[in-house]
């Protein structure tokens, strides 16, 4: 099979200059990176076919920790296996983790730097147009029928308004789909498989080349038990160094559990990381993690990198043996490793299970259904960021079991909505590409934050 399959493979040098793009332009949350992700390797290099890309961003979204961060790594195991995912995922991460470390040493040093305010003035609004782009090219090619509009809107109703754990969501939407393929196929049967009219005629590189995946158990034994080595070793190594009662050990095992229980994206977990840092630990001051939010919001990489922020806070303020700055160093790369390291463990065990099972009926209609609910997800994300976007002051308040986001209009920054619209005319009526209108937006956000608000 490899024999047959290799003139469908990407080369790896161009997987490479990809991936380092994605890095690079990966801002915006889950769904801003879901979107870029989408549109250059499903729309643009056609590596990947629409139901082979969401076939993937299913079981990530099934996952704990950053599901974009997961995706990538996914595609990138599809295109060149362990290597290619690797690469992938690694990258993924890579320019958040430096923005977000130099970020910190600034913010300890420095406080309120106006340039670098307006360097991202512009790019947050942006970004938030891209989001609602890929709500409405997914939703397109995903709500094939009145069903799956439906479940879509049903799993939005439940996320935004009733905060339903994500987990519940999408174990509903899979049970909803086993049942409903069953008894109404024509209904929840909507991603095609390998072979069907998606994938006919069109030179799709991994699709073809991941048609021979097998797993075993194995391969299965002794990849968890490398990944588990090198996510829990080098802890237990700093436990034995430093002791039991250091801030790096306590920031590993912390971040570790987390990175087992954040299902639902970040956003999920933030609130709890946030009341365990400042409230047990001590790490971070109140208000705070709203300055990280900040950094991870407007760099780029996974949001999740937020915490990236937390470790660094925590051993620069408990730095011993080391120096303040050169704890929070070592704090950034404990805490970024134990968070994603997991990652890496997830897919390239689960991952060929996930293929091998793709084009069974059962599966298809669970994934399916779940495929709809994810994009009622993805918009709850594109709202939320929306209105924390545009508006100054937002309002949480729960009326009869409802949660409803309430925005002080009088807070509304209309230089950021113009930017905004700006950015969604210009990729939905003029194709515009992305790169040019994120770059436009800085540029056009910058002066005007330095013109007026310095």
């Amino acid at each position: 099979m490899a024999d047959d399959t290799t003139e469908h493979r990407v080369p790896f040098r161009a997987a490479l200059r990809v991936w380092v793009r994605v890095a690079l332009l990966s801002f915006g949350g889950p769904a801003g990176q879901i979107a870029v992700m989408h549109r250059i390797l499903v729309e643009e290099k056609r590596w990947v076919s629409e139901n082979r890309f969401l076939h993937a961003l299913n079981y990530c979204m099934l996952l704990p920790g950053p599901e974009a961060q997961q995706l990538a790594t996914y595609i990138g195991w599809l295109l060149h296996r362990g290597v290619g995912g690797l690469v992938a995922g690694t990258l993924f991460v890579l320019p958040g983790f430096i923005s977000i470390l130099g970020l910190s040493m600034l913010y300890v040093g420095f406080q309120g730097l106006p340039l670098v305010d307006a360097l991202f003035f512009g790019l947050t609004p942006a970004v938030m147009a891209v989001v609602v782009e890929a709500v409405i090219k997914i939703g397109r090619r995903i709500l094939k029928n009145s069903t799956m509009v439906s479940v879509a809107t049903a799993s939005f109703v439940a996320i935004f308004f009733f905060e339903v754990p994500f987990p519940l969501i999408v174990l509903g939407a899979a049970l909803l789909g086993l049942l409903g393929g069953r008894v109404w196929p024509e209904r929840f049967l909507v991603l095609v498989t390998l072979g069907g009219s998606d994938a006919a005629g069109s030179a799709v590189f991994a699709d073809h080349a991941a048609i021979g995946t097998r797993p075993s158990l194995g391969r299965t034994v002794r990849v968890a038990m490398v990944w588990l080595a090198l996510w829990l070793v080098p802890l237990l190594v700093l436990a034995a160094v430093l002791g039991r009662a250091s801030v790096f050990v306590q920031e590993g095992i912390f971040f570790s559990t987390a990175a087992v229980v954040t299902f639902g994206g970040a956003y999920a977990v933030l609130a709890y990381v946030a009341q365990q840092a400042v409230e047990v630990y001590g790490w971070l001051q109140p208000g705070e993690m709203l300055d990280g939010l900040a950094m991870a919001e407007t760099t780029p990489g996974p949001l999740i990198q937020v915490v990236q922020f937390v470790g660094f806070m925590g051993a620069y303020r408990n730095p011993a043996p080391f120096s303040p700055m050169a704890a929070g160093i070592v704090g950034s790369v404990v805490t970024t490793w134990v968070t994603f390291v997991p990652s890496f463990l997830w897919i390239f065990v689960g991952a060929p299970y996930i293929e091998y099972l793709r084009g069974r009926k059962a599966l298809t209609s669970a994934l399916s259904t779940i495929t709809a609910a994810v994009v009622g997800v993805i918009l709850n994300l594109a709202v939320w960021f929306g209105v924390h976007t545009l508006f100054a002051e937002v309002s949480e308040r729960s009326w009869a079991g409802v949660r409803l986001l309430v925005p002080h209009w009088q807070t509304i920054d209309l230089a950021a909505s113009a930017i905004a619209v700006a950015a969604f005319v210009a990729l939905l009526r003029f194709k515009v590409g992305m790169l040019v209108t994120l770059a436009g937006s800085v540029v056009v956000g910058a002066l005007w934050y330095l013109a007026f608000r310095t």
